[in-house]
């Protein structure tokens, strides 16, 4: 590793070339900028150079996220085309594809298909095509490559061609079939309307509605039903291959983040560069229904351009995959399989090189109304939410258009809203960090409910992937509590066991949480007669859940809907917690009498987290390795019974740098670190008497945890 003069020189070097490529004018000048003044002897400038340039960020089962900016270690345009050819890359070798782009130039037989896809473009024939008359693939597209039979039918689609014309002959609307319509032209400067970001928010270039004798309740055979426009194909390089009716599909989500419109434009197009399927969602959306979309379509992969709950300036690129993975997240060893493609993609060089093509495909709302509806009957309103009264807010983020079309449907009364967060707006102007968990992210919205009078708030996080619960309290400040996400997970977990049984639980049927969520589950689980899994943390974990009915996980994820969403979901719980709540207003109850009911039932579980933040991450894994060399004997005055420690596995459970510690009274402590920020983290979970001896349990265990992380150095 150079050092010193040569490290500068190297970095410098590196932000040369990345200068060179990038397609992003603010981003290319932000960087001009940088490079001059570290050039002119700026050290701050130098400094910030080397942070942007030493580094790449990593690509694992999270996907990407990162600050918003120019250079290796940033989001942006480069960054995200390197990923999304990677992507690609992997697709087409998981469908036993062979590779495209600059080193796998276009043969002889694969520009007879595009000619083919050009003369099918201008023939109004051929724009329903049959199964019959499906094009044999090209030696240059792999011989007899059958698309994975994990796919499956996807939902109807239709791509873009040449205008739709009515009676008259003028020219209509962007032609649509079976839930895809026309993707937005792009300028005669490369530039297109996702470039802004007001063509996507103001709904512009959205599939128009389809006609009623469209089929668009059934899936159909995956035909690629019209081919892209000629002017399109006529644009391209002949190393693009033609898009074939099997090939594998990928869907593309976004939320209204700064620059997620621009990255899933620019992913759609290196996609379909890549000779695969790429079906581009109509507009600004949550991640609910890009995980449902997934599904929706048979994809082989999907992709949601977002960072969540994450400060103002971070974005981020989360992947799923379709086959036998059902729409997950992805887990190992796809993510190092596909960082490993990213990686050579990056290592050529120029993202310039990669093939672009416009036919990609613009989904229609179709898929928004398909999982409107399946989302709508996870609770159908019972007659006790006549009169009730709710305040919600979206954070600033996706949820709002989406969730009050559901509420609607499902027969819900209206919420007060809060009127200044409840558009998308990505700079997130009420609030510094726009996750509910974080203190003074709900202010607005406990003023609004204290204004109003009313029974319950409900909040999204920004992709609307998170729900946040509270209720009246006149024992904390401002009269009003978040619950936390076990006391919101055990709700609805109780819900769903309840349901699942009502029906006749098939055999496995399940309850899932992950590890360090409240035991509590697995109480409620065993209540019922389900099995019960802990996973290690996160939904493309919790998701895999052999038999699972529900899932949870104690940052405010809830996966009450597995056949619809394979991913947390903070719409469909937020229609569940409605209806438990209706449900008990019909017997005059109210939502803190079913947490006392709970506790009746299954015993009162409290949970707490401590934590240590340090400036230094080797002090993390230096924690760790004391605690595994000594494990404690006790945390606070009550005795350690056992130690499990996940490093290589524990039962059915995957390796995890996680130490588990179970107390002699029946407490337990799991400690890891955190996937996201600099911290060890603590989770304390204790089940009492009853409510009161639960919170002496958890206060005394908290204190307890502070301490051991005194005495091992934390």
């Amino acid at each position: 590793m150079p050092t010193g003069a040569d490290a500068a020189a190297e970095v410098l070097s590196r932000a040369h070339a990345w200068l060179a490529q990038d397609p992003d004018g603010e981003t290319r000048a932000e960087l001009r900028a940088l490079i001059e003044a570290a050039e002119s002897g700026d050290n701050a400038a130098a400094d910030e150079l080397a942070d942007r340039f030493s580094a790449r960020l990593a690509f694992g089962t999270a996907g990407l996220r990162g600050a918003l900016g120019a250079g290796s270690n940033r989001m942006n345009r480069v960054l995200v085309a390197q990923a999304a050819a990677g992507l690609a890359a992997y697709v087409r070798e998981s469908a036993g594809l062979p590779p495209v782009g600059p080193d796998a130039p276009a043969t002889e037989s694969a520009r007879d298909e595009r000619a083919s896809a050009r003369h099918d473009a201008e023939d109004d024939a051929a724009i329903v095509a049959s199964t019959d008359a499906v094009p044999e693939r090209s030696a240059a597209e792999g011989a007899g490559g059958e698309t994975d039979a994990s796919q499956g039918e996807p939902a109807p689609v239709a791509s873009q061609g040449e205008p739709a014309r009515d009676a008259s002959g003028d020219d209509s609307s962007a032609p649509e079939r079976d839930g895809v319509a026309d993707a937005p032209p792009a300028d005669a400067s490369g530039e297109d309307g996702a470039g802004d970001g007001d063509g996507a928010r103001d709904g512009d270039g959205a599939g128009v509605e389809a006609s009623d004798d469209s089929p668009l309740s059934e899936p159909s055979a995956p035909e690629l039903t019209e081919t892209p426009s000629a002017d399109a194909l006529e644009a391209e390089g002949p190393e693009v291959p033609g898009i074939l009716d099997d090939a594998p599909i990928v869907v593309i989500g976004y939320d209204g983040r700064r620059n997620s419109d621009v990255f899933a434009r620019d992913s759609a197009e290196i996609f379909a560069g890549a000779g695969l399927r790429a079906i581009l969602m109509p507009r600004l959306l949550p991640t609910p229904v890009l995980a449902f979309a997934v599904r929706h379509f048979g994809a082989a992969a999907g992709v949601m351009v977002t960072a969540s709950h994450n400060p103002p300036d971070d974005n981020g690129y989360k992947v799923y995959l379709g086959g036998a993975d059902d729409g997950s997240q992805i887990v190992s060893p796809a993510d190092a399989e596909i960082a490993a493609h990213i990686t050579r993609v990056a290592d050529a060089g120029d993202i310039s090189t990669l093939p672009r093509s416009l036919g990609f495909e613009l989904a229609t709302e179709e898929v928004v109304d398909a999982y409107i509806a399946a989302t709508a009957a996870v609770a159908p309103a019972p007659t006790g939410a006549e009169g009730l009264t709710w305040v919600y807010t979206a954070m600033h983020g996706v949820g709002w258009e989406t969730f009050s079309r559901i509420l609607e449907a499902a027969g819900y009364p209206a919420p007060v809203p809060v009127t200044a967060q409840l558009e998308p707006d990505g700079a997130f102007p009420t609030v510094a960090f726009p996750n509910p968990e974080e203190p003074g992210a709900m202010d607005l919205a406990f003023e609004a409910a204290r204004d109003a009078g009313v029974d319950l708030v409900i909040a999204n996080d920004p992709d609307a992937d998170r729900l946040a619960v509270a209720l009246p309290d006149d024992a904390v400040d401002g009269g009003w509590r978040r619950l936390t996400g076990n006391e919101i997970g055990l709700l609805l977990g109780w819900r769903a066991a309840r349901l699942a049984t009502a029906k006749g639980a098939a055999p496995g049927a399940s309850l899932a949480c992950s590890l360090v969520s409240s035991p509590g589950l697995q109480t409620v689980a065993e209540h019922y007669g389900l099995d019960f899994h802990a996973t290690l943390t996160g939904f493309k974990w919790i998701s895999r859940a052999p038999g699972m009915v529900f899932g949870f996980e104690e940052a405010l994820g809830y996966l009450v809907n597995p056949g619809t969403v394979r991913d947390k979901d903070g719409i469909s719980a937020a229609v569940a917690i409605l209806g438990m709540v209706s449900e008990a207003r019909e017997r005059g109850a109210t939502l803190a009498d079913l947490l006392v009911e709970f506790d009746q039932q299954f015993g009162s579980f409290a949970s707490d987290q401590v934590s240590v933040r340090v400036d230094d991450v080797s002090q993390i894994s230096d924690l760790m390795a004391a605690l595994r060399s000594r494990h404690p004997e006790s945390v606070g005055n009550v005795a350690v019974e056992r130690v499990d420690d996940l490093l290589g596995g524990f039962g059915d459970l995957p390796p995890g740098d996680v130490l588990r510690l179970w107390l002699v009274d029946g407490s337990r402590v799991i400690v890891r670190p955190s996937g996201t920020e600099p911290k060890l983290k603590l989770y304390l979970d204790v089940r009492g008497d009853d409510r009161d001896d639960a919170v002496v349990r958890i206060r005394a265990l908290a204190d307890g945890a502070r301490a051991l992380l005194a005495e091992y150095g934390g």
